[in-house]
């Protein structure tokens, strides 16, 4: 298969011009017909087919090599499009809906019967997200279908966040990639399920749970962002199960103080280098000066932690490309976006932690 790249200016990415683009609608009219189209969010690079098309869906999987029980996100351009394939929308929805859609936030709904289990890895809830990004939004009102659209990789490898990331890992397998240029945010949206009594945050996001809480009041967090899940679980969205994000050299992930932290990312650097590895170090601006040797990534500012969501698949694909054998890896704080951060590092790593 021929994969055709269609790129979109940024001077062209105002609602007029897109609902012209001639490579926009020839995505709108693949992804109608069953076909699948990578495309830019505000998040990371989606990969796109007919939600609604269950032979579509089989499709992601396959491109993606997929396991075929973790669900897909079903994407809208507007609210008035949600009632076509939920049951119900809870107060609870209604509320975040108005706060932050459209927005880096996907919610969880009991789905109704034109939505293929197929899509919903086999759950009676769709996951469901309205992008705030103009090329997406515009891309499904075109369509005219919700689109389902998980993270447009390799499953397991780290999430594109640029149009070179997708077309790595799929060109070939896919008929379509619009090349919107980098993502603003860099970690996939925040998943809240708001399906039973009391929403519970499945993933974290840009949306933190302060924001979340700050909204509704009570907001429980699942035990899975905590930790590793068992192989027996039915995941109830994206990245709850499987390893994520991961780069191809083996990661560890350092935690405690500082100067501590530092100390020992430089003395297990250099014993990997005296056995003739070649080591990778995911550091700060704030740190990068401390380091003896290794590669360095600067992943960005503490100071400004979206600036650290915004480089981390970047920064993990960049070791793949540089070959390293091992990563070595700063931890952040837990809560606000650190909280999202360090679930993809953690799942990155395999939950390979030392604490100091």
């Amino acid at each position: 298969m021929n994969t055709k790249v269609v790129r979109i200016k940024e001077e062209e990415k105002t609602r007029e011009t897109l609902e012209k683009n001639p490579g926009l609608l020839e995505a709108a009219e693949i992804l109608k017909n069953g076909g699948l189209v990578a495309f830019p969010t505000e998040t990371v690079y989606g990969l796109g087919a007919n939600a609604l098309n269950e032979e579509a869906a089989k499709k992601i999987y396959a491109a993606k090599g997929r396991p075929s029980d973790n669900p897909l996100i079903a994407h809208i351009s507007c609210m008035e499009e949600l009632p076509a394939i939920v049951k119900e929308i809870p107060e609870a929805g209604r509320k975040l809906a108005e706060k932050y859609w459209p927005g880096p936030l996907t919610m969880i709904f009991p789905k109704k019967d034109i939505v293929p289990y197929g899509t919903t890895g086999g759950l009676d809830t769709v996951a469901v997200r309205m992008p705030v990004d103009p090329v997406a939004n515009c891309l499904i009102h075109l369509a005219g279908v919700p689109i389902a659209a998980p993270s447009a990789n390799t499953s397991g490898r780290p999430s594109p966040t640029k149009a070179e990331h997708v077309i790595e890992d799929m060109d070939g397998k896919i008929e379509m990639i619009i090349d919107g240029g980098a993502v603003g945010i860099g970690v996939e949206s925040t998943i809240v399920d708001v399906s039973g009594e009391i929403p519970t945050l499945l993933r974290p996001g840009a949306i933190t749970i302060e924001m979340l809480r700050e909204t509704l009041g009570q907001v429980d967090i699942d035990p899975v962002i905590l930790g590793p899940v068992s192989g027996d679980i039915k995941p109830k969205a994206p990245g709850m199960k499987y390893r994520h994000y991961a780069p191809k050299a083996d990661m560890t992930l350092v935690e405690g103080d500082m100067d501590k932290v530092v100390a020992y990312i430089n003395e297990q650097t250099k014993k990997a280098e005296a056995e003739g590895k070649k080591v990778g170090i995911i550091c700060t601006e704030e740190s990068q000066d401390m380091y003896q040797g290794g590669n360095l990534e600067v992943i960005g500012s503490r100071e400004h932690e979206e600036t650290v969501a915004h480089n981390l698949f970047a920064v993990l694909r960049d070791f793949d490309a540089r070959k390293v054998d091992c990563i070595f890896s700063e931890s952040f704080s837990k809560d606000q976006l650190g909280q999202a951060i360090m679930n993809r590092l953690c799942k990155a790593a395999g939950y390979h932690i030392v604490n100091i």
